[in-house]
């Protein structure tokens, strides 16, 4: 096999179809952060976009939830429709911390790698010490790709992966082209027993928002992994038996982009929808709006009236009545779900649930 551990020189690996395809990926990017500025409480995409990533990229490890049970799921009670719904919102909480963690340091360490990834796993296992993994074919169960096995070579292959990402001068291509590198270095490093793909597409969104290119954590690969996920797997076995990387690159910033995109229509759709319920409850029911509860709406796809009590510091009849007024002016649903009675804000629930 080729030694793949050696990086391809960047005078070599950017090439003009690749810094093409860069420039397009940087480009919307820069749309994409200047939008999610103007939005008026930033929570709102961090939560809802959040949340879907966290179902996504957990469906690429076979972890399947609906869309009902993550958003009638509540974190705070520690109460779960399903044990997929739960580790759903496992991820969420580690992508959070991630974020949290980078904009605090201004840095992604190996420790708040291994801090992101015990979240998501529930436990503080921490790097394979342990001989045996191997990567096999779902299908055939052939051993496809045997990762690093020995403890020492995996800490030092994993601080170099600390290093592409913090030190400029230590590898000096474009950032999209580094984050490639870097999610397949990651990958193929297999550190843990368990939760690799998950945190090595958390590492993605992360390592965007220390180079700068988002401020906040609301571009996510994994819904084009799971379009692509049989090309994804190809080209990261492609790269470890040749050593060719350019097509591996193209297919990650062509998945920045397409994303990119998508997002954009996302994040355009929730501010309109914003400015139309924040429309019709100054012409309808001016006493009714309020700032905070526009927000709650938007951040709450599935609302409760416990959640808008303590949101707004409101009584329960209080809040029923508002409830009641927003049902009647068509901006929520009422479902039934056991004992339990959501509200649904149809216009961001439909956004949520459209497949671009």
């Amino acid at each position: 096999m080729i030694d793949f551990w050696i990086l391809p020189s960047p005078d070599v690996i950017e090439s003009r179809n690749v810094l093409r395809k860069v420039a397009e990926a940087h480009r919307y990017l820069a749309e994409l952060k200047g939008l999610a500025d103007k939005i008026p409480n930033q929570e709102i995409l961090i939560d809802t976009l959040g949340l879907q990533e966290a179902r996504e990229s957990s469906a690429i490890e076979n972890i399947i939830s609906t869309f009902s049970d993550i958003y009638q799921s509540d974190v705070e009670s520690n109460t779960f429709i399903s044990p997929a719904a739960k580790e759903v919102h496992a991820y969420a909480n580690a992508l959070r911390r991630g974020f949290e963690l980078v904009k605090h340091h201004d840095l992604i360490t190996t420790n708040h790698i291994l801090e992101i990834q015990s979240i998501i796993e529930s436990n503080k296992a921490g790097f394979r010490k342990l001989p045996g993994t191997v990567l096999r074919n779902t299908r055939t169960q052939e051993v496809i790709y045997t990762p690093p096995q020995d403890y020492d070579t995996i800490i030092r292959l994993m601080d170099r992966v600390q290093r592409l990402i913090n030190d400029p001068e230590f590898y000096d291509a474009d950032p999209l082209v580094k984050m490639a590198i870097v999610h397949h270095q990651f990958e193929s490093i297999h550190p843990f027993y368990d939760g690799n793909g998950r945190t090595g597409r958390i590492l993605n969104i992360l390592y965007l928002i220390h180079q700068g290119l988002l401020e906040i954590p609301i571009l996510y690969l994994s819904r084009y992994i799971i379009l692509h996920k049989a090309t994804y797997y190809r080209l990261l076995q492609v790269v470890r038996d040749t050593n060719d990387w350019e097509d591996w690159i193209l297919f990650i910033t062509d998945a920045v982009t397409v994303t990119a995109k998508d997002t954009i229509r996302m994040v355009k759709g929730i501010d309109e929808a914003m400015t139309t319920y924040k429309n019709i409850l100054l012409e309808k029911a001016p006493k009714l709006y309020s700032h905070e509860l526009l927000v709650h709406l938007f951040r709450h796809p599935y609302s409760k009236i416990e959640y808008l009590m303590k949101d707004l510091d409101l009584s329960r009849n209080t809040i029923i009545r508002y409830l009641t007024t927003l049902e009647e002016l068509n901006l929520i649903e009422k479902i039934k779900k056991g004992r339990d009675n959501y509200y649904l804000n149809k216009a961001l629930v439909g956004l949520l649930i459209e497949v671009p």
